[in-house]
């Protein structure tokens, strides 16, 4: 039986974890944790379909073959967290003197990891506003090599035409790479509106329970994929079997956690737009948002992450979130529980404080990543800390 024509929730419960879904199963419902490093072989020149576990492992192989389903892509690869798979798609893709292009917007780590390789690899990038995509096509040189996208973008969660961009791309033989971390495979999947490849920190909304670092890429291209999975193996930067079983486990109720992200998220970015103590919310889902229509265009959702202004600047910013209680002060998103930091201070401190000010990340910011629980108590949580600034 086949689930692939099945909905996101039944593919996201059972691809992987079919009965017998390898060679030597025992027709376990639930796919076991394989912590073997290595397989035996029935003969020398018969090694069967696993022989070393940094090369592939059972465990890692039932979730692989998920991620291919949740992004409708042929291929899945999993590694240990998202920043090795963006340096594997760097270390596979590139050669030094190349050109990338990406949104402002970008995650601080990933314009970390840009930095790094300008000043090892002489890597050219140009970050551009790419809600505008004549902005990216102006951005194009003779050495461009692909396109790096976010969308929304962390933190400020501005939203980019995908297939506006793709097509420019394509027309100049570039790759497109979306991050699509934020919104999750449940609410949109890049590779149908024509990027080429996706990339995604499973740490966060995938795996969904703040206990396993991850990451993955999904793509269709079998060239590509086949460079990915040689230097997977000779990198070696894949997930744990354990860590797998936790993703597997977690992507059961990412339907069910999205749709409550999000509700929650909508309630608690109106209650915020409407505060005195507010100056700006950045929420794809409010139709003050200058790209709701495109979000609404190119996704089915708008996700569980908030960013917004507080009147004032870091005094007020960071008295604020040292006054809350059931919003937890940490780095990361994307689990159950409500999450709450300050990008400046926090998540985007390793860029320079020009080149977040040059990105709009202003020393006001605070983003916010919506959990499950009861939005009244979220509510109220934020009402209690407002009123001590």
């Amino acid at each position: 039986m086949t689930h692939q024509n099945h909905a996101f929730e039944t593919r996201s419960i059972h691809i992987g974890e079919e009965p017998e879904f390898f060679e030597g199963s025992k027709n376990e419902v639930v796919a076991p944790i394989y912590l073997s490093s290595t397989y035996a072989r029935k003969a020398v020149k018969n090694p069967g379909q696993f022989q070393y576990s940094r090369s592939s492992n059972p465990t890692r192989f039932a979730l692989e073959k998920r991620y291919a389903s949740l992004e409708k892509t042929t291929y899945g690869l999993g590694y240990a967290s998202g920043l090795a798979a963006e340096s594997a798609l760097l270390f596979t893709l590139l050669n030094p003197g190349d050109h990338v292009i990406g949104f402002d917007d970008l995650y601080g780590g990933t314009k970390r990891l840009f930095n790094l390789w300008k000043e090892k690899y002489d890597l050219g990038v140009s970050l551009v506003n790419a809600a505008h995509p004549h902005l990216v096509e102006e951005a194009i040189l003779p050495q461009t090599k692909l396109i790096w996208l976010e969308s929304p973008t962390n933190p400020l969660l501005k939203v980019c035409d995908i297939a506006a961009i793709s097509e420019i791309a394509h027309r100049h033989n570039l790759l497109v790479i979306v991050d699509n971390t934020f919104l999750s495979p449940y609410f949109q999947n890049p590779i149908l509106l024509g990027a080429d490849i996706i990339v995604h920190s499973v740490t966060k909304y995938i795996a969904g329970h703040s206990d396993v670092i991850g990451g993955a890429i999904m793509l269709n291209d079998q060239k590509i994929y086949e460079k990915l999975k040689f230097s997977q193996n000779a990198l070696g930067a894949v997930p744990s079997p354990f860590d797998c079983y936790l993703v597997l486990r977690g992507l059961k109720t990412l339907s069910l956690r999205m749709k409550r992200h999000e509700s929650n998220a909508i309630a608690i970015a109106g209650y915020l737009e409407k505060h005195p103590k507010v100056e700006r919310v950045y929420y794809p889902g409010l139709p003050s948002h200058p790209q709701f229509e495109l979000n609404a265009k190119q996704a089915s959702g708008f996700g569980g992450m908030i960013s917004f202004e507080i009147k004032g600047g870091e005094k007020e910013a960071v008295q604020f979130l040292e006054s809350l209680e059931l919003f937890t002060l940490a780095e990361s998103l994307g689990g159950v529980e409500s999450l709450i930091e300050h990008p400046a201070l926090m998540t985007h401190a390793s860029i320079t404080k020009a080149e977040r000010e040059l990105a709009g990340i202003k020393d006001s910011l605070i983003r916010v990543s919506i959990g499950v629980e009861d939005k009244a108590d979220l509510i109220n949580d934020l009402d209690q800390a407002f009123a001590k600034i």
